[in-house]
């Protein structure tokens, strides 16, 4: 099996997988007890914070750690929009969001919040997908509690003008929020320099553990106020009750640091790989047709390909290619038959939706790799075309 398929997750890293193993068995106190074993695991998991906040360009007070991006969503969206002290009562997010956004924010609207959802850029244009700053502008008033924006979209790999929209935001009053999910351990993220106010992240998505994530709730720049979704115990602040994942803490930290390390040197790695894919099947499939920004100009993952085929149904090619891991459309919506809804917002129909497909290289890849998989994709096109 060649994988490329890095957006809906990654290979746990070996050596995140051997920093986290001893904390299974060897090390495996509480961190919230006071004996030797329980404070053993609490010196490492604000170690792993400490990593994680150093990282990301923030206080080590101000990240919280989850079960995952989707939680993350959930308590920075309701936590901030329900707080006792918020009385605003409008909100704003972008048409391509996740579903862990949008979803979040049809419940809002059920509880009597003014939701607008902002387009992006339409099919054809250079930045197609990138949300439009003049739109969004225009959607924000004194009214509005949040704004949501994926930093990097799942699907088409735009990157969002992250600092330009803070500044929007602030100059309202209101909380930027931002889906990370596809940008840390991608993308250079300093949430205090772009001024994002709450940044939901994920481990698996850059080569850590499933099941572990984080939520950045405010910067050094200003305070943010939520109110927590899960009581109990009193952990972290206060903020997310229960008991910290000492492993998943510390796979997640050994993860984004790895990435940090070389975050010029992997995007540069993908872009090559990802671009002697798209050449191969470019050239030798006449007719398909990139999704989202332009591969050049920087408004796109550099691991990131969407496009759709001539006549051909992305669910067909993948069926007759199993060898190969590929999507087409995100993994949180593929159980849904009907076509993407990032698609759909772009401006495409149902047919051109349906013959569209994803690619996400990573790390794991190579060009060797690169090179077998292009061969067996239009070899199968080609079959399925006669």
């Amino acid at each position: 099996m060649i994988y490329l398929d890095n957006h809906a997750t990654t290979r746990c890293d070996p050596r995140v997988v051997d920093a986290m193993l001893p904390w299974f068995s060897e090390h495996y106190g509480n961190p919230h007890s006071g004996h030797p074993l329980g404070q053993e695991a609490k010196v490492a998991v604000e170690q792993a914070i400490e990593s994680l906040a150093e990282d990301l360009g923030v206080p080590a007070d101000s990240i919280v750690i989850t079960s995952g991006a989707t939680e993350s969503n959930h308590l920075a969206i309701l936590g901030a929009c329900t707080h006792p002290r918020q009385k605003r009562r409008h909100i704003v997010t972008v048409t391509t969001e996740h579903p862990a956004v949008l979803d979040v924010f049809d419940v809002l609207e059920k509880q009597g919040f003014r939701v607008t959802r902002v387009p992006v850029a339409q099919d054809g244009e250079a930045d197609a997908g990138v949300v439009d700053l003049n739109r969004l502008a225009d959607a924000i008033d004194d009214d509005t509690a949040l704004v949501s924006v994926m930093w990097a979209n799942n699907e088409i790999g735009a990157i969002a003008p992250m600092a330009e929209i803070a500044n929007l935001c602030h100059q309202s009053g209101a909380l930027f929020h931002s889906d990370a999910t596809q940008a840390v351990g991608r993308l250079s993220v300093d949430a205090k320099q772009v001024d994002v106010d709450l940044l939901s992240a994920t481990a698996h998505k850059f080569y850590g553990p499933k099941g572990t994530g984080l939520l950045v709730v405010g910067n050094s720049n200003r305070r943010v106020r939520i109110r927590p979704l899960m009581v109990g115990g009193g952990q972290q602040h206060g903020l997310r009750s229960g008991t910290v994942n000492p492993a998943g803490t510390i796979g997640i930290a050994t993860a984004l640091r790895l990435c940090s390390q070389r975050i010029s040197q992997n995007a540069e790695r993908d872009r090559s790989i990802r671009d002697a894919l798209w050449n191969s099947l470019n050239t030798a499939i006449e007719g398909i047709r990139l999704n989202g920004p332009a591969i050049s100009g920087g408004s796109r993952l550099t691991g990131n390909l969407n496009f759709r085929l001539p006549n051909l149904q992305g669910q067909a090619w993948m069926a007759a290619t199993t060898s190969i891991a590929f999507s087409s459309g995100s993994a949180c919506s593929a159980a849904e038959a009907k076509p993407s809804h990032v698609l759909s917002a772009l401006g495409l129909d149902d047919s051109q939706a349906g013959s569209s497909v994803r690619f996400g290289v990573g790390r794991f890849n190579s060009m060797d790799e690169i090179a077998l998989a292009s061969h067996q994709l239009i070899a199968s096109y080609r079959s399925l075309m006669e």
